[in-house]
């Protein structure tokens, strides 16, 4: 089993979408994979509660069968989408995949 764990911080607004306009279709967008990527088994996105500086303000937690499970779904072309949107109103992000 493979988990994948991302956790984003993101910019105050981005093309006239607050902060939290942006998270909601962060969340929105990422639930929407599971229904068209098999290869997912489990998938969890969260909003951060706290207010430490040093947080992230969204985390993906996501289990895949196998690396190459991992790889299908991040090739995936509703995966790109998905990834290219991040990117444009991320300001960090950090990943960990590990194999329990």
């Amino acid at each position: 089993m493979i988990k994948h764990i991302v956790m984003w911080k993101i910019k105050d607004s981005h093309e006239g979408m607050s902060k939290e306009e942006l998270m909601d279709k962060i969340k929105q967008d990422l639930e929407g994979l599971k229904s068209v990527i098999p290869e997912i088994k489990e998938m969890e996105i969260g909003r951060n509660s706290n207010e430490l500086p040093t947080s992230f303000d969204v985390a993906l937690y996501s289990e895949f069968e196998s690396k190459e499970d991992l790889a299908i779904y991040q090739e995936h072309p509703e995966h790109v989408k998905v990834a290219e949107f991040i990117r444009q109103v991320r300001t960090d992000a950090v990943v960990v995949d590990y194999e329990t």
